[in-house]
C-alpha cells in the first residue's frame, strides 16, 4: 500500500544481492557461510510462587494502582490513601470560582431536567414520587465526595426503575402491601449498592464485560420499547384496574386496545400529545444546534409548570385527568430498619439487588467511560464502582431507590459546562430545597405529562443506526443484539437480560475454543509470510506447511487445533485468521482520539481479512487515514521513524 515501504524492501533486496554478488566474487569459489538466524529467546524460569503472582498482579491490578505509594514516607501514604478514597481531597485543592461558575450553571440545568424525570421514574419503579426526589438528594452527594468521574450526573434512570418495578412486583404487591414492597425495594438498593462496591474493592470490574456493546444496544433498546409501552395507561388515561401488570408489547397493547371504547379519556390524550410534540420538538432544537443544549433541558420543568397550571385553573382532574396528587414534604427519612435482614424477603431482595446493581453500573461505567474519553483524562473503573456502590448502601438507609449514571443528564452536564462533580452537589442542592418548599405546587400535575417526560426521555435508548453498523461489521454481535431486544420487549426485562448474558458468553467460549487459524504463504520477492487468503499472491512453500493460531493453546483448544492441522496436512481446507466486534472497534475509536490529542499517531500492521472488512464497514479506516494501515510491522516502523527522529 505504501510506495515508500515498497521501495525499502526493493533497495534492500537490491543491497543484499550486491553482498552476495561481491561475497562469491571475492571470496573465490570458496564455500559462502549460511546466514545467521535468530534464534527463539527462552524467558527465565518463575518458581510457583512468583508465576502465580505475576498472574493476580496482571489479572486484578494491570494498571498498578499502588504506584503512587511506593518510596513514600508512611505519612504520606496515609493521606494518598485517604485522597484514592475519596477525591475530592485531591482535586478540591486546586478548586477556584472560575470552574465553580461552570458548575453551578450545568447543576441548575441538571436540577431542572431530574427533579420531573424523578417523579417519573418513581412512578415507574412503582414508588411513591418523592422517592424519586429522595434518590436525587443524599446519592448525588456521595458520588461527588467519592467519585472520579467530572461529568457524570446522579440519580435515578428509566431502564433502572423498570427492572426494579417489575422485579419488585413479582414478589409483593405494591397496591396490597405498600410498606413491604418499599422495605423490599430498599433491601434490593443496599444489595445493589453491597454488589457494586464489592465488584469494586476486589478489582472485578472485567466482569461486566461479559455484557457485550452489542447487547447492551439491544438490551436498552428494548427496555425503551417496554419503559414506553407502559406508559401509554399514563397517557391515554386509562384508569381501568384491569389493566395488565405483565411488561410484555403482546400484553400491554391487548390492554390498550381492550380499553379503547370505554377506558381512553380525550382530555388526557390531549395534555400528553401536546406536551408530548412540545418535547420533542424541544430535542430537535437542541440536536440541531447544540449552543441550545439547555432547551431540550428544561423544557420538562417547563411541560410540568404549564400542564400543572392549565389543569389547576380548568380543574381538568373534575373530568378524568389523573394528577401526581399528595408529594410528601421534607428531607429523606432513615430507612435503616426497613432493610431485611432476615427472613424470605433477604434472599429476594440480594437477587434483585445484584441484577440492579450490575446494570446500574454497566451504565455509570460506559457514560463515565464516554465523557472521560471526551476530555482525554483517566477514569478509574474500580474507584467508580467502590463510589456508586457506597452512595447506593448509603441510600438504601435514607429512602433511595437505586440510583446510577444518567446519560441524559450526563450529557447535559457536559453540555453545559461542567468542570467537576461540584455540578451533582449544585443538583442535590436544588432538590433539597425543592422538598422542603416545592413540592405542594405539584399536587395538580397531570399523569399524562410525566408520561410524556418519560417517553422523550427514554427514545434515545432506541439506538437503530448502533444496531444497523453492528449488522454490517459483525453478524454474531447482531444475533446477541436482537436476542436482547426481542427478550425484552416479548417477555421480561429479566430474561432479556438474561438473553445478552447468555449469548455474550457464549460468543466468549466459542472463540476461546475454537481459535482463529490460518495457512501462510510467502509474499513474492519478500521474506514475508502472510495469510493465503488474504494475499491470493502468497504462494506455500512446497513440501512445508506454515500455519498460524491467534490464540493461545490450551485445554478447551488444544484437541481443535490439532485436528485442524491434521485435516490440512489432508486435504488444505480454508480458514480466517482473526476476529474484531463492535466493541474492539469502539475501543479503537477511543484510543485513536487519545493518542490524537496527545499528537501520537495510531497506525495498524497487517490487519487480519476479517478485521480490515469491519475496519473499512465502521469507517474506522477513514478516522484511523487508509496511508496508516501497512502491510508489515517493518512497514509501520519506517512510516514512523521519520516522525520520531524530529522529536528532540
Amino acid at each position: 500500500m505504501s510506495s515508500m515501504g515498497a521501495s525499502a524492501e526493493e533497495n534492500l533486496e537490491t543491497k543484499q544481492m550486491d553482498e552476495r554478488s561481491f561475497s562469491i566474487s571475492s571470496s573465490q569459489g570458496q564455500q559462502q557461510a549460511p546466514p545467521y538466524v535468530h534464534k527463539v529467546g527462552i524467558p527465565p524460569r518463575q518458581n510457583l510462587f512468583q508465576e502465580f503472582k505475576a498472574t493476580i498482579k496482571e489479572t486484578f491490578f494491570a494498571d498498578d494502582p499502588l504506584r503512587s505509594f511506593k518510596d513514600q514516607p508512611k505519612s504520606r501514604k496515609f493521606v494518598l490513601g485517604i485522597e484514592a478514597l475519596f477525591p475530592i481531597l485531591n482535586w478540591g485543592r486546586s478548586y477556584n470560582l472560575k470552574k465553580f461558575r461552570g458548575d453551578l450553571i450545568s447543576g441548575l440545568t441538571i436540577a431542572s431536567l431530574c427533579i420531573p424525570q424523578d417523579i417519573g421514574y418513581a412512578k415507574l419503579a412503582k414508588l411513591q414520587p418523592e422517592y424519586g426526589l429522595y434518590s436525587s438528594f443524599v446519592p448525588p452527594l456521595i458520588y461527588a465526595v467519592m467519585g472520579s468521574s467530572r461529568d457524570i450526573a446522579i440519580g435515578p434512570v428509566a431502564v433502572v426503575s423498570l427492572l426494579l418495578g417489575t422485579s419488585l412486583s413479582n414478589e409483593i404487591d405494591p397496591t396490597t402491601h405498600p410498606e413491604e414492597y418499599l422495605r423490599l425495594a430498599f433491601t434490593a438498593t443496599f444489595f445493589a449498592g453491597i454488589t457494586q462496591a464489592t465488584l469494586g474493592i476486589f478489582r472485578l470490574g472485567f466482569l461486566i464485560d461479559f455484557l457485550s456493546h452489542a447487547a447492551i444496544v439491544g438490551f436498552m433498546g428494548g427496555a425503551a420499547i417496554t419503559i414506553a409501552l407502559q406508559q401509554l395507561k399514563g397517557f391515554l388515561g386509562i384508569q381501568t384496574k384491569n389493566f395488565t401488570k405483565k411488561t410484555d408489547i403482546v400484553n400491554v397493547m391487548h390492554s390498550v386496545v381492550s380499553t379503547a371504547h370505554h377506558g381512553w379519556n380525550w382530555e388526557t390524550i390531549l395534555i400528553g400529545a401536546s406536551f408530548l410534540g412540545f418535547l420533542l420538538f424541544a430535542k430537535f432544537i437542541g440536536k440541531k444546534n447544540k449552543k441550545f443544549f439547555w432547551v431540550p433541558a428544561i423544557a420538562p420543568l417547563i411541560c410540568v409548570i404549564l400542564s400543572t397550571f392549565f389543569v389547576f385553573i380548568t380543574r381538568a382532574d373534575k373530568h378524568g385527568v389523573e394528577i401526581v396528587r399528595n408529594i410528601k414534604k421534607g428531607i429523606n427519612p432513615s430507612s435503616v430498619k426497613e432493610i431485611y435482614f432476615t427472613g424470605d424477603y433477604l434472599g429476594k431482595g440480594f437477587r434483585i439487588g445484584v441484577m440492579a446493581g450490575m446494570i446500574a453500573l454497566t451504565e455509570a461505567v460506559a457514560i463515565g467511560r464516554t465523557f472521560a474519553s471526551v476530555k482525554d483524562y483517566q477514569l478509574d473503573g474500580n474507584k467508580e464502582m467502590v463510589a456508586l456502590g457506597a452512595m447506593n448502601v448509603v441510600g438504601s438507609m435514607t429512602s433511595c431507590y437505586v440510583a446510577t449514571g444518567s446519560f441524559s443528564r450526563s450529557a447535559v452536564n457536559f453540555m453545559a459546562g461542567c468542570q467537576t462533580a461540584v455540578s451533582n452537589i449544585v443538583m442535590s442542592v436544588v432538590v433539597f430545597l425543592t422538598l422542603e418548599f416545592i413540592t405542594p405546587l405539584f399536587h395538580y400535575t397531570p399523569n399524562a405529562i410525566l408520561s410524556s417526560i418519560i417517553i422523550s426521555a427514554v427514545i434515545n435508548l432506541v439506538d437503530y443506526q448502533a444496531a444497523i453498523l453492528i449488522w454490517k461489521i459483525d453478524k454474531f454481535d447482531f444475533v446477541a443484539c436482537m436476542g436482547a431486544f426481542f427478550g425484552v420487549v416479548f417477555a421480561t426485562v429479566e430474561i432479556g437480560l438474561l438473553i445478552a448474558v447468555s449469548i455474550s458468553f457464549a460468543k466468549i467460549l466459542l472463540q476461546v475454543t475454537r481459535p482463529r487459524t490460518c495457512i501462510l504463504g510467502k509474499i513474492p520477492r519478500t521474506t514475508v509470510y502472510r495469510n493465503i487468503h488474504q494475499y491470493p499472491e502468497a504462494s506455500k512453500v512446497p513440501g512445508v506447511l506454515i500455519v498460524r493460531v491467534d490464540s493461545a493453546i490450551y485445554f478447551s483448544n488444544s484437541n481443535y487445533v490439532k485436528e485442524r492441522i491434521l485435516r490440512w496436512l489432508m486435504d488444505e481446507e480454508e480458514q480466517a485468521v482473526t476476529d474484531i466486534d463492535t466493541s474492539g472497534i469502539h475501543a479503537l475509536e477511543e484510543l485513536h482520539r487519545s493518542l490524537e490529542k496527545r499528537d501520537v499517531e495510531l497506525v495498524l500492521a497487517n490487519p487480519g481479512p476479517v478485521v480490515i472488512d469491519k475496519i473499512y464497514t465502521s469507517k474506522l479506516a477513514n478516522m484511523i487515514g487508509e496511508n496508516k494501515i501497512f502491510l508489515t510491522v517493518a512497514e509501520a516502523v519506517a512510516y514512523c521513524s521519520p516522525k520520531l527522529a524530529e522529536d528532540p
